[in-house]
């Protein structure tokens, strides 16, 4: 029976709290005038610059890990993408299809990790994508495919964090704190370059006119996606992928039920359907090898 560290799971549960809860300093932001693009570049910023400060001496492990490159990419798009969608979009909606990332691991746990895909992974893709079909299904519309620019994005984001868990799951021997600056220097230089391209050609507002009291907000969520970003990478290097996509689906819970309670979303049946179809496919159709946890 495999061990499961109990550090490991909290360090997660902390990690999908504040993701889940991000969706309140996003719509807070935007209100004030700070694009999504910009507010994830100014954050991140901050968390790079308190890491770097911290971890300075790990800065030449990103030259002996060119891998990281791969690591700031996949986590550069994860955040950028969510935090347009779930500034835009319905917050229950952008969660669910953001969190069909499972899906993506499957197969990407075979593409880099050479996981063997089993009846029991297809089986967890084939239900994700049942809940996925029920949350997006309206009549009128046909095929129930992502609709908006935000389910779109959603899905995108949802892809690339699949893509970042399983190459952090690669790199376990590489150092959290060469990980983390390789994470948060991608989400800084990614929503910038977006935000200067998108600026441009006069998409989105330049910040320059933002309010004094947005920057506060800034300071605060850079704090709290910095330890978010330190538990994701002391979780995800020291459980396997498919329990890590399991215990990561609290997200959807916190983000629902909290968008819910401050009446920025309305739950229908569909979605809590679909979304009970999203969450069981880890928890009810799991490899033999972490079907139970050992006591820790």
């Amino acid at each position: 029976m495999q061990h499961i560290p109990k550090s490991a799971v909290a360090a997660l549960l902390v990690n999908t709290t504040i993701w889940g809860l991000s969706w309140i300093g996003m719509r807070a932001l935007e209100s004030m005038g700070l694009h999504p693009l910009w507010a994830t570049a100014a954050i991140f910023a901050g968390c790079t610059a308190m890491l770097l400060a911290a971890k300075r001496r790990d800065i030449g492990l990103l030259r002996r890990h060119p891998e990281l490159i791969g690591v700031a990419l996949a986590s550069g798009l994860t955040n950028t993408a969510f935090n347009v969608a779930i500034a835009y979009g319905d917050v229950v909606r952008v969660i669910l299809l953001f969190y069909l990332m499972p899906i993506w691991a499957v197969v990407l746990a075979r593409i880099v990790l050479h996981e063997a895909v089993t009846a029991r992974s297809l089986g967890r893709v084939a239900l994700g994508l049942s809940g996925a079909v029920i949350v997006l299904y309206q009549p009128r519309l046909g095929l129930p495919l992502p609709r908006t620019l935000p389910d779109w994005l959603a899905v995108l984001g949802g892809m690339a964090f699949a893509v970042n868990n399983v190459v952090l799951r690669r790199l376990h021997g590489v150092s959290d704190g060469a990980r983390a600056i390789a994470m948060l220097s991608g989400g800084t230089l990614l929503a910038s370059l977006l935000g200067l391209a998108f600026a441009a050609a006069g998409q989105v507002s330049w910040p320059a006119a933002v309010p004094g009291a947005a920057w506060p907000l800034v300071g605060m969520w850079s704090v709290l996606f910095l330890v978010s970003n330190l538990c994701l990478q002391y979780g995800v290097t020291r459980l396997p992928a498919n329990i890590t996509a399991v215990v990561m689906l609290a997200e959807i819970l916190v983000a629902s039920l909290s968008a819910w309670l401050l009446g920025a979303a309305e739950l229908r049946l569909q979605d809590v359907v679909g979304g009970a179809f999203i969450i069981a496919a880890p928890w009810l159709i799991r490899d033999r090898r972490t079907a139970a946890p050992s006591a820790a």
